[in-house]
């Protein structure tokens, strides 16, 4: 398993995995915006690479992951925080039970309802296209979430996990996380999870599952081009 590909995710997603929902031109590429709002550079981009990532970026506010980059004259930097990026253990992952549903792009809506409420990070119309998600629904309703996001050739990030209020402290989260990692193995890969560097809560949690914390020093950058 590459730890390399953990420092740049989204370039190698975007080259590969992800490669049918990108926007490219050159060696940059971005997720058709209804997808994500990711975009990348090759990791050590040149002044073309940046020209070819404002052509396919046009007025949108695009977020870079992973290693910092140093956004060049013609760029701003808008925002930036860093990210806890951690490794599952081996072993984490199980089977789902019969009460946990495989979602599609037909559930987006009440996807996109879960996550306003929760607010785990950005999720839009057609990330659902980005990997598989579960979920478990009570009396009709979705209740807990958690999917695929990022997928480079080692690793596949666990994404979007959350659960409504009124469902928490019931565990429901850390079973559709555990069965997306099992997915994720059965595809070859390792499953791997960011979170905000200030959130200890998430942390503590994944810490507790056996999580490895993995200081490659990412951040999140809001970039656009300069007005």
């Amino acid at each position: 398993m590459s730890l390399s590909e953990l420092d740049h995710p989204v370039f190698h997603a975007l080259s590969g995995a992800h490669r049918h929902l990108a926007i490219r031109q050159g060696e940059a590429a971005r997720f058709r915006p209804t997808v994500a709002s990711f975009a990348a550079v090759p990791p050590a981009p040149t002044a073309q690479d940046w020209s070819d990532l404002a052509a396919v970026a046009g007025d949108d506010e695009m977020i870079l992951f992973g290693v910092p980059q140093e956004v060049p004259g013609g760029w701003e930097e808008t925002e930036r925080f860093e990210v806890v990026q951690m490794t599952a253990p081996e072993g984490f992952g199980r089977p789902a039970d019969d009460d946990v549903i495989r979602l599609s792009i037909d559930d987006a809506q009440e996807m996109l309802e879960i996550v306003a409420e929760a607010q785990p990070g950005p999720f839009f119309p057609e990330t659902p296209l980005m990997g598989a998600y579960y979920g478990i629904r009570e009396e009709g309703r979705l209740v807990a979430l958690a999917g695929e996001r990022l997928t480079t050739p080692s690793w596949t990030e666990i994404s979007a996990v959350c659960t409504r209020d009124t469902h928490r402290g019931r565990g429901l989260a850390t079973r559709l996380m555990a069965v997306v990692a099992h997915g994720i193995r059965e595809q070859g890969r390792r499953p791997f999870l960011h979170t905000g560097a200030g959130n200890a809560t998430a942390i503590r949690l994944y810490e507790h599952l056996g999580f490895e914390r993995r200081d490659g020093g990412n951040v999140v950058q809001f970039v656009r081009v300069a007005r």
